[in-house]
């Protein structure tokens, strides 16, 4: 099978590597010249692409069986968040409609759009409710994403929880702020999804085809108070002191339902927080 990958970060590389060992023919592209070498050794081509050339994206895709969209914003300036998600993903979708070859789609979006559901339960189901205008480029990514489903081609969104795993460990993310004051009480929730279990989902995706919106986090949620003792416990580390006198700053807080993509055959590796990787 040829697959593209549209944004080979952390992500995109972690799921190339299986797929050129299983015999894939796996394309990959990077905005910087300099990972050329790096990413030449987990696929058959590396192409330095730029989300706003839409004929190299048109070239890029001409004769693949799948796309992967899992680009990431270098910074979160706006005007670089609506290019690097909304402008590339129009430009992609622009590029599908003269295409005959690709498949299937497979975007890894954030769950961070379905914004503060005061601690309930949240599934693929719920309205959107972005806290910021990053929030809202990731909303309208997402939807015209979902534009380009066809008869002939599938079109699947994972909403991902936060991302952790090897070279992104939780305490790497976290220790510098060990020992500091967080305002609220850390009531609300934390949603974490491994790295391999991403790569599983998205080979899921892949193998059935799947369409439409599914969510991908861990089975454990916790409330952060809960989430962060036991990170700084594991490393020794001084925990957070709460100050419940300040509401919480947080933009979300649910907890993100995960049965729809476990009832479509995910079995989770990491079912549950990894804190000492």
């Amino acid at each position: 099978m040829k697959i593209a990958i549209l944004g080979c970060g952390y992500v995109g590389s972690a799921i190339a590597r299986p797929w050129q060992r299983n015999g894939h023919q796996v394309t990959v592209t990077t905005t910087t010249e300099q990972k050329v070498t790096q990413l030449s050794e987990i696929s058959h081509q590396v192409v330095i692409l730029d989300g706003k050339d839409s004929s190299a994206i048109e070239d890029l895709i001409q004769d693949q069986d799948v796309v992967l969209f899992s680009v990431g914003a270098k910074t979160r300036e706006l005007d670089i968040y609506r290019q690097t998600y909304l402008g590339t993903a129009q430009n992609l979708v622009t590029a599908l409609q003269n295409n005959q070859t690709v498949k299937q789609v497979i975007y890894t979006g954030s769950y961070g759009i379905l914004g503060d559901k005061q601690g309930a339960w949240t599934d693929e189901t719920a309205p959107v409710a972005p806290a910021n205008e990053n929030g809202k480029v990731l909303v309208q990514t997402e939807e015209v994403i979902l534009s380009a489903s066809a008869p002939s081609r599938k079109v699947c969104v994972l909403r991902l929880a936060g991302i952790y795993g090897p070279g992104r460990e939780l305490i790497k993310i976290f220790r510098r702020s060990a020992g500091t004051t967080r305002p609220g009480a850390g009531t609300d929730y934390s949603n974490w999804v491994h790295l391999e279990d991403i790569v599983n989902g998205i080979e899921l995706a892949r193998l059935k085809q799947l369409a439409g919106i599914y969510n991908l986090n861990s089975d454990e949620i916790l409330e952060t108070r809960v989430f962060f003792r036991r990170l700084f416990t594991a490393y020794n580390l001084p925990d957070f002191n709460w100050d419940t006198n300040a509401a919480s700053n947080r933009s979300y807080n649910l907890k993100l339902s995960n049965q729809k993509i476990k009832d479509a055959g995910l079995n989770l590796t990491h079912p549950q927080i990894v804190f000492d990787l």
